[in-house]
């Protein structure tokens, strides 16, 4: 059995840490008429999750007061500042790694005590008093998202160690079959187990957190769904 294994942590925000979506909140609140449209194209794999997201974006209706005041309304999970404590102990670097908005998660974390999070996201511009633009600044030549969270995968890599990708729905699939190991909420457990991911089901940061450790010593999660290796193996494969 290894010890001691180095990790880095990449973390999605949008459904994740943050309980809900925020563009889709901010959209359904002030989006103006053809968002939906987009949501369809991008849904039905027609436009990409950047192409969507800049069209979106540019069709929010809202001034910086109202967004403000919109995200200070918006939750975290409960126990996301544990886990980034934890993570900070174990020395497990940890970067949020998102197809969201940078200043959202900014602002959001910031409402709840947790600042100097390394950050990865797509940047929010304002155009005007209730315009708003969208760059992606971490988009890569051939991939439709945003933010490619491979890259991230491969920037982590290179640093070495380990990596844990933690995360809930399509803007993690790609990422989740290039790392070590998979903490899964929602859609992304489905997509685990069809694709033999290795995984822990996660259902709150509280329990992320207890999870950690064993990561740490080379062990396997007790709920791990692990089906490439054999039932009784304990270890995280190298």
């Amino acid at each position: 059995m290894s010890s001691h294994l180095s990790w880095n942590i990449l973390c999605d925000f949008d459904g994740t840490i943050a309980v809900e979506d925020v563009i889709d909140s901010l959209l359904d609140r002030y989006g103006r008429p053809g968002w939906e449209v987009l949501e369809r194209d991008w849904r039905a794999g027609v436009i990409g999750s950047a192409a969507c997201m800049a069209g979106q974006v540019a069709l929010l209706d809202m001034s910086q007061d109202e967004l403000r005041r919109h995200l200070a309304g918006l939750h975290i999970d409960h126990g996301f500042a544990a886990f980034v404590k934890a993570a900070d102990d174990l020395g497990m670097p940890l970067e949020i790694v998102s197809d969201g908005l940078d200043h959202a998660i900014h602002a959001i974390l910031a409402n709840h005590g947790i600042g100097g999070l390394p950050t990865v996201a797509n940047h929010l511009l304002q155009a005007g008093p209730r315009q708003w633009s969208l760059t992606s600044p971490y988009s890569v030549d051939g991939c439709r998202s945003g933010t490619c969270k491979c890259a991230r995968v491969s920037n982590a890599k290179a640093r070495g160690g380990k990596t844990l990708l933690i995360g809930d729905g399509a803007s993690d699939f790609c990422a989740a079959d290039r790392v070590d190991f998979v903490f899964a909420k929602n859609r992304l457990i489905e997509h685990c187990r069809a694709a033999g991911i290795p995984y822990a089901p996660i259902a709150s940061f509280d329990e992320a957190r207890e999870l950690l450790p064993a990561l740490l010593d080379g062990r396997l999660p007790p709920q791990t769904v692990l089906p490439t290796l054999a039932p009784n193996s304990q270890e995280i494969p190298a």
